[in-house]
């Protein structure tokens, strides 16, 4: 019997499509607390002209990085002007909704008073 023309082109694309499966589900996903790190480090940047909400948010990650059984590294102290300062803010922003998936309890309410918190500090700027 012999087999179609497609036969062995459609293997070698089962092949791939399997191997790219088991490398996406063996992936590392960010680390979680280098990603908190790094939404502080990035609101540490920003201007102080947020009516204190920023700072709530810093602590608020602080507090999510303790529960993690981590600290804030310190880096990121520069300040910068206020499009700067939003686009820091929204990235932050980012980092966070990034990290949420990876924690729970109290670390992860952390991180949701830190959203709120960085949401109000972008609309009263």
């Amino acid at each position: 019997m012999q087999k179609p023309r497609f036969f062995l082109p459609l293997l070698f694309a089962c092949s791939v499509l399997a191997l790219s499966l088991v490398s996406s589900a063996n992936a590392q996903p960010a680390n979680t607390t280098t990603l908190l790190d790094d939404a502080y480090a990035t609101l540490a940047q920003a201007k102080h002209d947020y009516h204190g909400h920023r700072v709530r948010a810093m602590k608020q990650i602080e507090l999510a990085l303790g529960e993690a059984g981590a600290k804030v590294s310190g880096h990121g102290h520069n300040r910068e002007p206020q499009g700067t300062s939003d686009a820091q803010l929204k990235a932050a922003e980012a980092l966070l909704q990034e990290a949420s998936p990876g924690l729970s309890g109290r670390a992860l309410q952390h991180v949701k008073v830190a959203l709120l918190q960085i949401q109000t500090a972008l609309s009263v700027r």
